[in-house]
């Protein structure tokens, strides 16, 4: 394969990447796909466990400043976490726990925050959020939406536009002129939100389609951990889009 290949063979989800399974050897004790599914279920019980804890601080005593601190821990905790997952996938049996409470603790902040104002926003949001999974799930199994090389050269595309475009909006908040259309209602911002919301759960499918490679070239068992972190960091990223999405209706 030429390394023009190599450069679109790849997931937008950046744990989950061309280079994934590269260099692993077949393993006696392979990695399996009940086994990935047993690790993320694990995962997203941690996630849960650290949002329900914030979530709960939060409505004892509604103040913004009580979650605040849990989010910015659990947002800056989460990604260096992730990149020291993703630069050495052996630990990932240890790091990946971590990231998942520390993710939970900002997502179960930013839940709150969202809550106070449009009460039953985020049970709403969990549940989209499943749902979308299990259909990108069921299109995947059922061939319904197909991995080719055009599919993902589009979707790493568009996910990395929407990365950077995150940035500009984060270097422009900070100078006080935000990114309208980011974080503001009205057809502009719906719009754009679904957009990013479409892009997220296509992710879903290449990670899929990237998990069955890797247990089809019998990767390491500690892979399942793994993989089980790449799919968490698409799920954390798809639910904040869509709950983003859902606020945007008032």
């Amino acid at each position: 394969m030429s390394t023009d290949d190599r450069s679109v063979m790849k997931s937008g989800n950046p744990a989950l990447s061309s280079s994934t399974f590269d260099g692993l050897p077949a393993s006696d004790n392979p990695m399996t796909l009940a086994g990935t599914i047993n690790k993320t279920a694990m995962l997203l019980a941690l996630v849960v466990a650290g949002a329900g804890y914030v979530w709960n601080l939060y409505f004892v005593s509604p103040s913004t400043a009580n979650v605040g601190i849990y989010v910015i821990v659990g947002a800056v905790g989460g990604l260096v976490i992730a990149l020291v997952t993703t630069f050495n996938k052996p630990l990932a049996p240890y790091l990946s726990p971590a990231y998942a409470i520390l993710e939970g603790l900002a997502v179960g902040g930013i839940s709150a925050l969202y809550e106070a104002r449009q009460p039953g926003i985020a049970i709403q949001a969990v549940g989209l959020t499943f749902g979308v999974l299990g259909a990108m799930l069921a299109a995947y199994r059922f061939g319904l939406i197909r991995v080719t090389e055009r599919f993902k050269a589009g979707v790493v595309g568009a996910t990395g536009g929407i990365a950077l475009l995150y940035i500009v909006d984060l270097v422009l908040a900070w100078l006080g002129h935000p990114i309208a259309m980011i974080h503001e209602g009205g057809t502009l911002g719906i719009v754009f939100s679904l957009f990013v919301v479409t892009i997220a759960a296509l992710n879903l499918v290449m990670d899929f389609d990237f998990i069955a490679n890797g247990v089809a070239q019998r990767s390491p068992k500690y892979m399942e951990w793994y993989s089980a972190f790449g799919l968490v960091v698409t799920l954390v990223w798809l639910y904040l889009e869509i709950i983003r999405l859902l606020g945007k209706r008032r």
